[in-house]
């Protein structure tokens, strides 16, 4: 008798939450996001912070020191990674991403937010305008 082989499991998708923020608000609930998340016990090497429109203020200060620096705090893995949404593909996968749709074009954010669909290992938070969201998703979410 021939024997089945077992067929490699499917990867795992991750869980999405929204939450709903206008864009000039996203980042400020992309922030309160992380600080539950670590409240609830999640390690801060856990979480990737992705923005599309101004960089978050960790990012814009720590690139000051140069893109050597900036990256290798990432490859380190201590703690929150902050970075624009653009470079997404440059980021390591981890268990949660939260995005932040605080500006940027349409295109860029529906460019980046499969990426950030695919650096999440259980979990994406996207913040952001619902339609938004939802338009680049194409599901309701």
């Amino acid at each position: 008798m021939p024997t089945a082989s077992a067929a490699p499991a499917a990867p795992a998708v991750p869980q999405i939450q929204l939450i709903s923020a206008p864009a000039d608000g996203a980042l400020d609930a992309a922030e309160e996001a992380v600080d539950l998340l670590l409240d609830s016990g999640r390690a801060p090497s856990d979480i990737l912070v992705l923005t599309t429109g101004e960089p978050h203020p960790w990012a814009a200060h720590e690139l000051t020191f140069g893109e050597g620096a900036y990256w290798a705090q990432h490859d380190a893995r201590d703690d929150v990674f902050y970075a624009d949404a653009a470079v997404a593909g440059r980021a390591a996968s981890r268990p949660v991403v939260v995005f932040a749709a605080n500006g940027g074009l349409d295109e860029e954010a529906a460019r980046a937010l499969p990426v950030a669909l695919g650096r999440a290992g259980a979990l994406l938070i996207v913040c952001g305008d619902p339609k938004q969201i939802n338009a680049v998703l194409g599901a309701g979410v």
